[in-house]
């Protein structure tokens, strides 16, 4: 499955360091993308320009709700956050994921930005109930823990895949599950040399996203999910390679 990938990340890292102007370009380029996409798949009305002009220009857009601009931002900062912790080399942990649910939720909803939940939710559309909210600090010791001992054995794109699996699996927040594990997913991919994988919200890959979650929730059957990340995760390598031409 990840033939294509390692090649490609191969050809990307003999091409290192990569022009200085041609990263700041990208990364402008993949960070409003990157929000857009995440927000876009959970609902949020702002499209790509739309986004662009709120969180560079800092415009608010007529019509929009409210929330919807904060989405746009709150995304922002959060990936400025994970860019900070890969050049920190920060390692993932319980600590640092609260932070990054913190800013996605902040000023959203301010009492559960950074915590996790209080009570049992369900999952708009799916069959899957998420674990007792008793039972989410243990099940996110036990993910962590997980991760812990694999973060050296699985390639990097099926790590990352199925932390963000597992975490969306457990749901330990009121809301931002999807932002969040999107961010942590990348986070992993980039503390391992990989640019940042953006699931798109065009309607067919959205889709998909969110049948492939389903199968690996009711049936255990995590492939088609890890095929789709990996999918993405060539994208955006291919993405870097021929921006270096």
């Amino acid at each position: 499955m990840f033939d294509k990938v390692n090649q490609l990340k191969e050809k990307l890292d003999s091409k290192r360091p990569l022009p200085t102007g041609m990263v700041k370009n990208l990364r402008e380029v993949i960070r409003i993308e990157w929000t857009y996409n995440s927000n876009a798949i959970e609902g949020n009305t702002l499209s790509l320009l739309e986004t662009k002009m709120v969180v560079e220009e800092g415009l608010t857009i007529g019509g929009k709700r409210l929330k919807e601009h904060f989405e746009a931002i709150n995304h922002a900062e959060a990936i400025d956050f994970v860019e900070e912790l890969v050049g920190k080399q920060e390692p993932l942990t319980e600590r640092i994921l609260k932070q990054i649910h913190y800013l996605v939720l902040k000023n959203i909803d301010n009492e559960n930005a950074g915590k996790y939940r209080g009570y049992n939710v369900g999952i708009s559309g799916s069959i899957h109930n998420p674990v007792n909210h008793v039972k989410v600090p243990e099940e996110m010791e036990q993910l962590f823990a997980w991760y812990r001992e694999n973060e050296t054995i699985l390639h990097p794109v099926e790590l990352a895949s199925m932390f963000h699996f597992k975490l969306v699996f457990i749901h330990p927040f009121i809301d931002g599950n999807g932002r969040t594990a999107r961010l942590g997913m990348n986070l992993i991919l980039m503390q391992h040399g990989y640019p940042p994988a953006i699931i798109k919200a065009k309607p067919e890959q959205r889709i998909k996203y969110y049948e492939c979650l389903e199968k690996a929730s009711v049936d255990m059957e995590l492939t088609p999910f890890i095929r789709l990340v990996t999918d993405c995760v060539e994208e955006s390598l291919q993405h870097y390679l021929n921006a270096i031409g």
